[in-house]
């Protein structure tokens, strides 16, 4: 989950570099939080019809990720949404991916079609789950996550129950259509997707 933040009280945090992950790793925030981040590519392994389609499961490896059956003791995470093209042209992933993995286009082989350039975003099987409101991580920013200073005008997030390295600053408590519509309380800016852009942070 990222966002580009700006403090609504005494000072303007700028515009933050696009976010990466491999697998569920922090990075600072995003100029569009929707944006899935990046990942681990994706190996095929001849599972389903289709390459990581919506429903089937990956492993977690050191160097790569493999399409694995959801009932195999190697399954980690399962697709929840899966999209053709780079995730900057393509539908954000739902609020509760976990990660997102980005699929190299690839050459038919063992009998299957060629795999298009695409992103799949993953929830994991078992907790944790970062993607979750307040859980530090997943490529979206959402109500209830919370965030901290990082310097130089940037911000990341944190997990809101203090369990992460840095404990979290900022909470987004709402999100609304426009800055005005954001509680007195509010001491940041969040930008968000969907038709309630902007996420009222405050101070914790």
């Amino acid at each position: 989950m990222r966002g580009t933040w700006s403090v609504g009280v005494g000072c303007v945090l700028s515009a933050l570099l696009a976010a990466l992950l491999t697998g569920c790793r922090q990075a600072p925030g995003s100029a569009e939080p929707g944006a899935p981040p990046g990942g681990t590519p994706a190996q095929s392994s001849g599972y389903g019809a289709v390459f990581l389609g919506v429903g089937e499961c990956s492993s977690f490896g050191t160097t790569s990720f493999t399409e694995v059956p959801c009932t195999g003791e190697r399954a980690a995470a399962r697709v929840i949404a899966r999209h053709d093209g780079g995730p900057d042209d393509g539908p954000p992933c739902p609020p509760a991916t976990d990660f997102v993995l980005h699929i190299g286009a690839q050459p038919a082989a063992g009998g299957e079609g060629p795999i298009p350039r695409g992103y799949a975003c993953m929830r994991n099987l078992q907790p944790p789950h970062p993607g979750d409101p307040g859980g530090g991580g997943g490529p979206r920013t959402v109500v209830g996550d919370c965030v901290h200073g990082a310097g130089r005008g940037e911000v990341r997030e944190t997990a809101c129950d203090g369990s992460g390295k840095r404990k979290p600053e900022y909470q987004v408590v709402r999100a609304v259509r426009d800055r005005a519509q954001c509680p007195a309380s509010t001491a940041l800016y969040v930008r968000l997707d969907g038709r309630d852009p902007v996420g009222c942070a405050r101070r914790l």
